[in-house]
């Protein structure tokens, strides 16, 4: 995706560096604004702001946003592929950062100074461009893989102030999936550049890989009281040990705290295949309020008795269904 750079803004205050373009993701309902935003290692970083054509200096009212990191290896601007024209659809502002890791730019892995810029996007969008007007009650945060385990993270800040979290595809057991790199085909070259990362392997330095792993954050997640959406698939050839991973995390989430407005979603869809507008992207944003819940369709699925979402599986053969207020569970927002 291409992107040319129009005006620019500059907000000295936190050296950051704004620019509008033209190019707009999939349609022209939407426009991408650049900013730079400098991390928490010091490093200037893009982030890039999508809203609907209509919003701007001159009309903004209180809108919406979405915090979306981006998956492992690739930039905020190769996240925006996933969204399409959903800002849009839905009238919400979605920012994609770059991200910045300890060492790694696109390998962050939940680094603590990751989460920390992620949970001041808000502001810094707010800095780039001054008539953007967050409502702040109305801030989420939505990723896959990598960009999943991140959003968990930040939904274990207390200041975060959240109104929904979606991980979709996530790892939130960073130790175990170190382990698992070694027999994944395509992830054995994983190892070496975590332990750039993180400082070493997680026999030498096993603080850091707790740190950056959901699974530490149970009882905080759980007890926070932001809906949250977990998503993982059976067919998942990426992270590949997902019923010991998102699975397990959902079982102890609902030890931790029976009644946290929490719901899983379990399917056969491949590595981050749910996570687009045309699938079932636009089903994780209803949950929340953020589109309609009309014209949704979902794969055919039962109900579990803790009311979780297990999709039938494809040879069932059988036709999706109307997305129900059941699908988004205690999620619902």
């Amino acid at each position: 995706m291409r992107f040319r750079t129009g005006l620019a803004v500059m907000a000295t205050a936190c050296s950051l560096l704004a620019t509008a373009t033209d190019a707009a993701p999939r349609a022209s309902h939407s426009r991408v604004l650049t900013f730079v935003y400098r991390s928490s290692t010091g490093a200037q970083r893009k982030a890039y702001l999508i809203l609907p054509a209509w919003y701007g200096p001159q009309r903004h009212p209180p809108i919406p946003l979405v915090v979306s990191p981006h998956g492992r290896g690739v930039d905020g601007a190769y996240n925006l592929r996933f969204w399409g024209d959903l800002p849009a659809r839905g009238a919400f502002a979605l920012v994609s950062p770059d991200g910045q890791g300890r060492r790694l730019a696109l390998y962050s892995w939940g680094y603590a100074g990751q989460v920390d810029d992620l949970a001041r996007m808000p502001e810094l969008a707010g800095q780039a461009f001054p008539w953007l007007t967050v409502d702040r009650r109305r801030v989420f945060a939505i990723g896959d893989s990598m960009g999943g385990q991140e959003v968990l993270l930040l939904a274990a800040r207390r200041d975060a102030a959240l109104a929904g979290v979606a991980a979709l595809d996530p790892v939130t057991d960073m130790a175990a999936r170190y382990k698992r790199w070694f027999v994944t085909p395509g992830e054995r070259a994983l190892p070496a550049k975590a332990r750039v990362e993180f400082g070493g392997s997680p026999a030498r330095v096993p603080a850091a890989y707790a740190d950056r792993s959901p699974a530490s954050f149970v009882d905080a997640i759980a007890r926070s009281g932001v809906p949250l959406q977990l998503w993982w698939s059976h067919r998942d050839a990426v992270v590949t040990d997902q019923p010991l991973q998102t699975g397990a995390f959902f079982d102890r989430l609902r030890r931790s705290a029976s009644s946290a407005p929490v719901q899983e979603i379990v399917g056969y869809w491949q590595h981050a295949h749910e996570m687009h507008p045309d699938t079932q992207l636009p089903a994780v944003l209803a949950c929340f309020h953020l589109l309609p819940f009309a014209g949704i369709r979902v794969p055919a699925h039962n109900v579990a008795g803790s009311g979780a979402i297990e999709e039938l599986p494809p040879s069932s053969a059988r036709r999706p269904v109307p997305l129900s207020s059941a699908f988004c569970g205690r999620a619902l927002r």
